[in-house]
């Protein structure tokens, strides 16, 4: 991995604390100087962040043990950003596939908001975590990620793995930056690829022109690394049901990832899959896209299934979940369309 790739792998972490060491300070262990230092965050906690890796001198992971020197840079992060809101805890009910007393695996509905922010202040699914975990401390900080360590658009559907302690969150936070966790999607897109396998690779970064949406820059001259492998499923005609493998979480990668390669996520608002991209001219045709943009409406992606190695017990755990109704309806309509084309 390159210097560059590594910054901006550091970048999908979020800085909470930055200290420059004054140049008298004596030798000290590192979380007692930060102890000191930050009145608001208890020992235990530094210890974790340490373990994961995200206590960072002079751009380098060192552990609680570390003996500050003067001049130093320490720097911490963590998988969410510093507390801007107030979360309010509320009794949303939660599809869990999976839970003991250290994480769970959660299937999300499409509709969902994952945290708050951008004008989704309740309702979202940290709302509810805080909710249903309210005794357990992480959930009790206020943050706006409590337990989150990855997460999906609001409507993409899918697998989502939550942390119940802080040290567990570190440790899946350390497994996304390091690439050890394997995500892999369904998706419906527009059209068929050139090649049944293949990678997309593209800096993604904030579109230029509207904010909002994320925008491929192939030289690489703005925004972030970005790898997407696919594999066709299945061909339905005009449409085609991939299999999607991220190396890199970039926001609405899969989405944009597929736009860049004309071939966007059926009925896509953001990245023009919710218009009439391949087929005929014919009205009935135009009238069956329609009712099936009705059928699912929204992006046609679905995060399917997710391989991690247990924080706790170094059990490595496999999950998948079903496509949703919404994809199985549409995919079996261009089933029949197809076959009664013949």
């Amino acid at each position: 991995m390159s210097e560059t790739d590594n910054r901006n792998d550091r970048e999908e972490m979020f800085e909470h604390f930055r200290f420059e060491v004054d140049k008298g300070q004596s030798s000290l262990r590192i979380d007692k100087f930060l102890v000191n230092k930050l009145e608001s965050i208890s020992r235990n906690r530094i210890h974790n962040a340490a373990d994961a890796g995200n206590i960072l001198v002079n751009d380098k992971p060192v552990k609680s043990n570390y003996k500050v020197k003067p001049d130093d840079t320490i720097s911490i992060f963590m998988s969410y950003p510093p507390k801007e809101i107030e979360i309010v805890p509320e009794n949303i009910p939660l599809n869990i596939i999976y839970e003991d007393d250290h994480l769970l695996v959660l299937n999300k509905e499409a509709g969902m908001v994952v945290h708050p922010g951008h004008g989704n202040f309740d309702g979202t699914l940290v709302n509810a975590l805080c909710y249903h975990f309210k005794d357990l401390p992480l959930f009790q900080s206020g943050e706006i990620r409590a337990g989150l360590v990855h997460r999906l658009d609001k409507n993409t559907s899918g697998l989502l793995v939550i942390a119940k302690t802080d040290l567990v969150h570190n440790k899946l936070a350390k497994q996304f930056f390091n690439r050890t966790i394997i995500r892999k999607y369904l998706a419906i897109i527009w059209g068929e690829p050139n090649q049944d396998e293949g990678t997309i690779t593209g800096h993604i970064g904030r579109n230029p022109k509207d904010r909002v949406k994320m925008y491929v820059f192939p030289d690489g001259s703005y925004g972030k690394h970005a790898v997407t492998h696919y594999k066709v499923l299945e061909h339905l005609g005009y449409l085609s049901l991939v299999e999607c493998r991220l190396d890199t979480g970039r926001t609405h990668q899969i989405r944009v990832h597929f736009q860049y390669i004309k071939h966007p996520l059926f009925n896509d608002p953001d990245y023009g899959g919710d218009r009439i991209l391949k087929g005929t001219t014919f009205s009935k045709y135009k009238q069956f896209v329609q009712n099936c943009f009705k059928i699912l409406p929204r992006q046609a992606l679905h995060a399917q299934s997710l391989e991690f190695i247990h924080p706790a017990t170094g059990e490595h755990m496999v999950f998948d979940s079903n496509l949703p109704d919404d994809m199985k309806m549409v995919i079996e309509k261009w089933k029949e369309y197809i076959e009664n084309r013949r």
